[in-house]
């Protein structure tokens, strides 16, 4: 019997050595490394963790150029079984309305063989921080959708509910919840494990199945890319560093000499 799950990933570039082009207002990311984004490779280890306790089947999906292929081998070193990339020019500069209609017929044309019980994102993509593409799938797909996951509690096969935690602001949200659903994960659902040695071995000469915007997958060609893409950046910058606050002990300079330089600051900042 087991679990299909499906994990969605995204291709982003490696922010710690993310630079601004200042005339343009756009990511420089000729020469910065390729990595998947971090939320969506726990969310993967998560997915992995319930096929080892329930057995199942985990299917891996990214949308991105065909480089992205090292990183969906990465995901079979961690233990996928199936991969597949939704690769097309027609695809490029999709915002996150274009981006969730690719990947939701992806998944209903994958879903005929086999549907699936549990379809997971990372919360958010590094690069984007919009939190906008799992939320959206699940719409489109109708199905139900439980955000900031940060832990599976306890799966039932027999009546395909399941136990959560997410993680909210206030603290934290137990939900039951029946499957298939779509979940959005922190970091917390799962720790990054060591790839055994038969699972890299594998994922060498893995090729991962490859969807264009005209097969298998019938999709409206005004709905793809930047042509069903209405979202607009105006501009991307980086905020500017505050100077860390000036530090007096009064033990050391007096009384009098730090109630001197508190009314100085104010003055300067205009409150007095």
């Amino acid at each position: 019997m087991g679990l299909e799950c499906l994990v969605c990933i995204k291709m982003v570039p490696d922010t710690t050595n993310i630079r601004i082009n200042p005339e343009t207002g756009t990511l420089i990311r000729e020469g910065v490394p390729s990595i998947i984004n971090p939320y969506d490779l726990h969310a993967l280890e998560a997915a992995i963790a319930l096929k080892k306790e329930y057995g199942g089947r985990v299917t891996v999906v990214s949308m991105g150029p065909p480089g992205a292929k090292t990183l969906l081998q990465e995901a079979v070193e961690q233990g996928a079984d199936r991969t597949v990339l939704l690769s097309d020019r027609k695809f490029a500069g999709a915002d996150t309305l274009a981006t969730s209609y690719t990947l939701a017929r992806a998944i209903e044309y994958l879903a005929r063989e086999t549907p699936f019980d549990f379809l997971f994102f990372g919360k958010q993509a590094i690069d984007g921080d919009t939190a906008q593409v799992g939320p959206g799938v699940a719409t489109r797909l109708h199905l139900p959708l439980v955000t900031y996951v940060q832990q599976i509690r306890s799966v039932s096969l027999e009546s395909k509910t399941c136990v959560l935690e997410r993680k909210l602001e206030e603290g934290i949200e137990v939900v039951e919840a029946r499957f298939p659903l779509v979940l959005t994960c922190e970091k917390e659902i799962a720790r990054e494990s060591f790839a055994p040695l038969v699972n890299l071995i594998r994922a060498k000469t893995h090729e991962p199945l490859v969807f264009s915007a005209s097969e298998p997958v019938a999709y409206e060609p005004g709905k793809l890319g930047l042509k069903g893409s209405p979202t607009r950046v105006h501009k991307v910058f980086t905020p500017e560093l505050r100077q860390s606050g000036e530090k007096y002990k009064v033990e050391e300079i007096g009384v009098e000499k730090a109630v001197d330089l508190i009314v100085e600051k104010l003055r300067e900042l205009g409150i007095l």
